[in-house]
């Protein structure tokens, strides 16, 4: 009887043999395709392997402790390696949110607080570059509308895994969608009160241009000139765009580069994240309902994360996590509060019996 797993160490196989074959590179699309599935399913069949040699030393060291048990002290350290493979198994067979291998596309908007909750989003914008940075990932700001004092009312970045690295960008970063909420004393503030504020953070997987197809005769796009601080040629050409997909009446504005062109191009690739996700929910009510509720409303109340300036303390409140290291964690210090999200993530989808 063929199993799950038999099925999913055959298709490592033959992607692996696909990879091979240099008419796949010639498609670019196709090969990143593969590829991230690929490395999705190394995992498996690395611990798979492992588990079959483990499992192989077990029965050998067995029937050696059967005649001389000096070697029950072997049997014994297999046993338990054993167990522990078997349970990293089972976890990876648990299966992963498809777009988990992607790049990501991150959204972040100032909310309640004015001037104060632009700066929270300049603050969240640096965390997240510098975490990209620490995981060897490329981090690109695709449009941002800065704020008077050096904050942000919001910003999109593109992130992508680097070429040292493997994928799986939205897959650690989709949990920081929400409204980040902070605690302190704003520069703006003079009598030395904690003030409350909020930001919010949307985290889409960002769609190949294959796999989106936009038909031109559905965008309205508009040109004006840029707004805000800039240099030469800012402000003083129509170089900003607004793209408007007139079907699902999504609009996208970019106004980064200099370029005309390179703002069209911006747009797109965050109109295609946006399309990728609508279609997604269309045909997945629970994937709709998941991304629904990352940010309902720039509000102090919908929090899913807790910045205390005064007490130096970061709190996630949908797992309980608390450390006080705040000025570690904005420096790009994310893995331990995210490795609590992806384990509680695991565990509800193991006590769900998810693939089982």
């Amino acid at each position: 009887m063929t199993t799950p797993l038999d099925g999913l160490l055959a298709e490592h196989a033959e992607l692996e043999s696909r990879l091979a074959d240099p008419a796949v590179h010639a498609d670019p699309a196709l090969a990143r395709s593969l590829g991230r599935r690929y490395a999705e399913l190394t995992p498996v069949v690395e611990t798979a392997r492992e588990l079959d040699r483990v499992d192989a030393d077990l029965t050998t060291a067995r029937e050696f402790a059967a005649e001389d048990t000096s070697f029950r002290a072997e049997v014994t350290e297999l046993e338990s390696a054993h167990a522990a493979l078997q349970d990293r198994l089972r976890t990876h067979l648990v299966p992963t949110d498809p777009d988990d291998a992607r790049d990501a596309i991150l959204e972040i908007k100032a909310g309640a607080g004015g001037e104060e909750s632009a700066l929270f989003a300049g603050d969240l914008l640096r965390m997240y570059l510098r975490y990209a940075e620490r995981r060897g990932w490329r981090a690109e700001i695709l449009d941002a509308n800065p704020s008077d004092l050096g904050g942000y009312r919001d910003v999109s970045v593109a992130v992508k895994a680097g070429r040292a690295t493997s994928g799986g960008v939205f897959g650690r970063l989709r949990f920081e969608g929400g409204v980040h909420r902070v605690q302190r004393v704003p520069v703006t503030e003079s009598a030395g009160r904690i003030h409350t504020s909020a930001a919010g953070v949307l985290v889409l997987p960002e769609a190949e241009e294959v796999e989106v197809d936009i038909d031109p005769n559905d965008l309205r796009i508009d040109v004006y000139r840029s707004s805000g601080p800039g240099g030469q040629s800012v402000n003083t050409t129509d170089s900003a765009v607004r793209i408007t997909h007139l079907p699902s009446g999504l609009v996208v504005s970019c106004q980064n580069e200099k370029s005309q062109l390179q703002n069209k191009e911006s747009a797109l690739r965050i109109l295609r994240a946006r399309l990728l996700v609508v279609a997604r929910d269309r045909a997945q009510a629970e994937a709709s309902a998941a991304r629904a509720s990352q940010v309902r409303t720039v509000d102090r109340s919908e929090r899913v994360r807790t910045y205390n300036f005064a007490e130096n303390r970061i709190s996630d409140h949908r797992v309980g996590f608390k450390a006080h290291n705040l000025d570690q964690v904005l420096d790009g210090e994310l893995d331990e509060v995210l490795d609590a999200l992806v384990a509680a993530d695991l565990a509800a989808r193991l006590t769900a019996g998810v693939g089982t």
